[in-house]
């Protein structure tokens, strides 16, 4: 009795079938580094925001407790420091650079700004 072997009906994937397997995984790679990119962004966007809201915050502290009136001379090492309202100094986690004001600003306008374009907050309102 003879065995006879059929190549032909061995199963598996063809060459084209592997590259369109990993053709396809790349392209799901790519769309969740995109995302993950945007999601960065997003986030150093958000935490700007907070660091000048909290040096707005920490800004009219110092106004309220030493009664310094708008327009007052005020420099960074008045409210940045060892033992005062921020105990270290905030940077922008993309790699701005922020802008301090030089006098105690009215209600409506910012302490600190930073210099990439999109970390400006929409309203500072109630800060």
């Amino acid at each position: 009795m003879k065995l006879k072997l059929n190549k032909k009906g061995q199963a598996g994937l063809t060459l084209i079938e592997v590259t369109l397997v990993i053709a396809v995984l790349l392209g799901l790679i790519s769309v969740l580094f995109i995302g993950v990119a945007a999601y960065k962004k997003g986030s150093d966007r958000a935490k700007c925001i907070l660091n000048i809201a909290t040096v707005q915050k920490a800004v009219r502290s110092y106004q309220n407790l030493y009664e310094k009136n708008i327009g007052d001379a005020l420099v960074k090492g008045d409210i940045t420091g060892s033992g005062k309202m921020i105990e270290t100094e905030p940077t922008c986690p993309a790699s701005g650079t922020y802008t301090w004001g030089t006098a105690v600003p009215a209600a409506s306008t910012a302490y600190l700004s930073c210099s990439v374009a999109d970390h400006v907050p929409s309203s500072i309102a109630g800060w």
